[in-house]
């Protein structure tokens, strides 16, 4: 009989799920399948009902998302759909089937508001729609799914892939002289790939191959603390490109969302349970940036 497990990353196309995708030949006891939106469509509950109907996954990853933050305050029917109600269907199919479920949330499930690392059961509070509809999703699962179930909560997400603030950078550098950036936003940037590397760990590990463990949440993101402007800072030195940064406040910068002053998570517990050691923030931006200039 084949020990071989079956993983479905759902969002496959994003940057999380490319991640996975560029290290997934390093696992070669899991068989994964790539959904992309036109075989998955979380915005489409008949598109998922279907695709369920006759397939069966040991783990499903889901890494889909509704994450244009300043978008879903007009797009709120249908962050809701992706964020919360194609999550609880995903957590009612898991259930159903027998699947263990990873999913993705977010730092904006928190008020952004407090001075120290976010703990997982410190109190929530999004200031937005994207966090309320993300911190719905965590609520359907650990309302649906007492066991088998984990949440990751991480921030500040960027890659080799997609849209993201480090190639938004790059880009706006070698196009301008100056450019103002907030500072009084801080946060942790997370590499992608080493979120993918976490993720993966998570399902080799004892703990997560057990028949039933109790459902719940992590924090992840890499070591250490930066504002938006220090990231921008840091990235322009590290490719040598003469832009000069000028750092601005919140205020001077309006967006239609809220965004947490302060996000920085506190990763104790998922280092200790699934004996992870995470990267500081910075030498996973030099990887970034040496993969970004091999593309």
């Amino acid at each position: 009989m084949s020990n071989i497990k079956t993983l479905l990353v759902t969002g496959s196309t994003g940057q999380l799920g490319q991640s996975i995708k560029a290290i997934a030949t390093n696992y070669p006891n899991y068989n994964f399948i790539f959904a992309t939106r036109q075989q998955l469509d979380l915005s489409d509950e008949k598109s998922m009902t279907d695709f369920f109907q006759n397939n069966t996954f040991d783990v499903i990853i889901n890494c889909a998302a509704h994450t244009a933050v300043d978008k879903a305050e007009s797009e709120a029917e249908l962050a809701n759909q992706i964020n919360h109600l194609a999550v609880q269907q995903l957590a009612n199919i898991a259930k159903q089937h027998g699947s263990k479920l990873i999913h993705i949330s977010t730092d904006y499930v928190f008020n952004g508001k407090q001075y120290r690392p976010y703990i997982e059961t410190d109190d929530v509070a999004p200031q937005g729609v994207y966090g309320e509809t993300k911190l719905s999703g965590e609520q359907a699962i650990q309302n649906t799914l007492k066991t088998n179930a984990l949440i990751i909560r991480t921030s500040w997400v960027y890659s080799e892939y997609g849209n993201n603030f480090v190639k938004t950078m790059l880009k706006l550098g070698g196009e301008r002289e100056r450019l103002n950036v907030i500072f009084d936003q801080v946060g942790t940037p997370t590499y992608a790939g080493d979120l993918a590397k976490a993720i993966l760990s998570v399902v080799q590990s004892d703990d997560f191959s057990q028949t039933d463990f109790k459902t719940q949440i992590h924090h992840f993101s890499n070591e250490g603390v930066c504002s938006w402007y220090d990231f921008a800072k840091t990235i322009f030195e590290l490719s040598n490109i003469q832009c000069q940064v000028s750092p601005i406040e919140t205020k001077d910068y309006p967006t239609p969302a809220t965004r947490p002053h302060y996000s920085v998570l506190n990763k104790a517990k998922i280092k200790q349970n699934y004996n992870l050691t995470i990267p500081y923030w910075k030498d996973s931006l030099i990887q970034c940036l040496i993969n970004i200039s091999k593309c």
